[in-house]
């Protein structure tokens, strides 16, 4: 017990002095800034076929389901502020970061691990780079900027894709959903879905990174350190969507 105690501190301690690095980085923004820029373009532009593709099939199979849920008498708007508040509030930024998760996070860990394995990061810190401020720091900002615009994207896909369905497959009229998007709508449910999303941005980046930048030599190293990773980032996910849920929820409704 106390061995299994001491290991786990020391992996607590080793992930904050990464993340102390990381914000040290911060003082080098000819060194971070490019990079910066470059990894949005990769986990941001490059994933948004994936995030709406995943959202259309999300919000469909919602708002189908919802409508055929309903007891006989209930009130048709009800489906557009079920499917609103399912997709905003939980399965819009929790699926995107579980799918981003196994695209971009295994990215990360694979293109740092290789690094590290060739010796490429060695080579960085004989010539006095950081490369915490070049490898990790931008993916960790990229991930914090992009996902949140990711989500954004998924949940408007989303809500679309769950329109069509019902006037297209049901008997809900436009009418019957508008209504319903709008009903007990506050601006706070969006940025609750935005916090979300920046905590599972910030979780994907950072984990990835670190299981990348310890990767033990040779390739069998960079596909272990790549699973776990995604295992870590993914488990991560579901324990911060938790405590933002705990913590924000009360303050939801309108």
């Amino acid at each position: 017990m106390q061995a299994r105690t001491s290991a786990l501190l020391s992996a607590m301690g080793r992930r904050a002095y990464f993340a102390r690095d990381i914000a040290r980085g911060l003082r080098e923004p000819s060194t971070w800034i490019p990079e910066t820029i470059r990894q949005m373009r990769t986990i941001g532009v490059e994933s948004v076929p994936l995030a709406v593709i995943v959202a259309a099939f999300l919000g469909g199979v919602t708002a189908f389901q919802t409508r055929y849920q309903l007891f006989p008498g209930v009130q048709l708007s009800v489906v557009g502020l079920i499917a609103r508040q399912s997709i905003v509030l939980e399965l819009g930024p929790l699926l995107t970061a579980l799918v981003l998760t196994g695209r971009v996070g295994a990215r990360m860990t694979a293109e740092i691990g290789t690094m590290r394995v060739t010796e490429q990061i060695d080579a960085l810190e004989t010539l006095s780079f950081d490369p915490v401020a070049y490898l990790a720091l931008p993916r960790v900002l990229a991930g914090i900027v992009m996902i949140p615009a990711l989500v954004v994207v998924a949940n408007a896909a989303a809500i679309v894709s769950a329109w069509l369905t019902l006037i297209l497959a049901t008997d809900v009229r436009t009418s019957d959903f508008l209504d319903g998007l709008r009903l007990a709508f506050t601006a706070f449910q969006v940025v609750y879905s935005l916090i979300k999303a920046v905590c599972f941005g910030a979780a994907i980046s950072f984990v990835c990174s670190y299981e990348g930048y310890v990767t033990e030599a040779g390739a069998e190293g960079v596909g272990r350190s790549t699973a776990l990773a995604v295992v870590i980032a993914s488990v991560s996910i579901l324990v911060l969507d938790a405590i933002v849920a705990a913590v924000l929820a009360p303050f939801i409704q309108a």
